[in-house]
C-alpha cells in the first residue's frame, strides 16, 4: 500500500527522477509551456511552484544593498542554466507578485497515439501568450465590424 506516500516514482531511480524533474523545471520556465505526460506534470507542479514562491519572496523582500544572492543559489541548485534563473528573478517572480500561488496550470489533452498515455500541457499562468492573440484577433474583429 501506499498510503502517505506524496510524490510518484515516474518508474526511475531516484536519481533519474530528480534529473528529469529538474529539465523539466527548466524547460517550463525557458518556455512558459510544456507538453508532457499528465502524470510528469502533476509531479512537476509540485516543484516547480516552491521555486517560484521562492524568487517571488525574494524579489517582494529585496532592498537596494542585498540582491538575495542566496534564494538564487537555492534555486540555481535545480535549475542549472543562468538565463533561466535570471529570467525567473526578473520577469516570472515580478509577474506573478500579486498571487498567493497557483502559478500553474495542467490541462489534458487526450492519449497519445503511440503508446496511449494520457498527455497534458504545463503552462505558467499569467504567461498565456495563446489567450492574448485571440483577445486581439477577437478585438480586431469587434473593430471590423463597427
Amino acid at each position: 500500500m501506499r498510503h502517505g506516500k506524496s510524490f510518484r516514482k515516474l518508474k526511475r531511480t531516484a536519481s533519474h527522477r530528480k534529473a528529469t524533474i529538474e529539465a523539466l523545471m527548466t524547460s517550463l520556465l525557458r518556455h512558459k509551456k510544456i507538453r508532457t505526460t499528465v502524470t510528469k506534470a502533476k509531479e512537476l507542479r509540485m516543484f516547480v511552484e516552491p521555486l517560484i514562491t521562492r524568487a517571488k519572496n525574494a524579489v517582494l523582500n529585496e532592498t537596494a544593498e542585498q540582491k538575495n544572492v542566496h534564494a538564487r543559489r537555492e534555486v540555481a541548485r535545480h535549475i542549472k542554466d543562468r538565463k533561466v534563473v535570471q529570467e525567473l528573478f526578473n520577469n516570472i517572480a515580478q509577474k506573478v507578485a500579486s498571487r498567493n500561488g497557483g502559478y500553474t496550470r495542467v490541462v489534458k489533452l487526450g492519449q497519445r497515439h503511440g503508446d496511449a498515455a494520457e498527455v497534458a500541457i504545463i503552462e505558467l499562468v499569467d504567461f498565456n501568450a495563446a489567450d492574448a492573440v485571440v483577445k486581439t484577433e477577437t478585438k480586431a474583429k469587434a473593430q471590423k465590424k463597427s
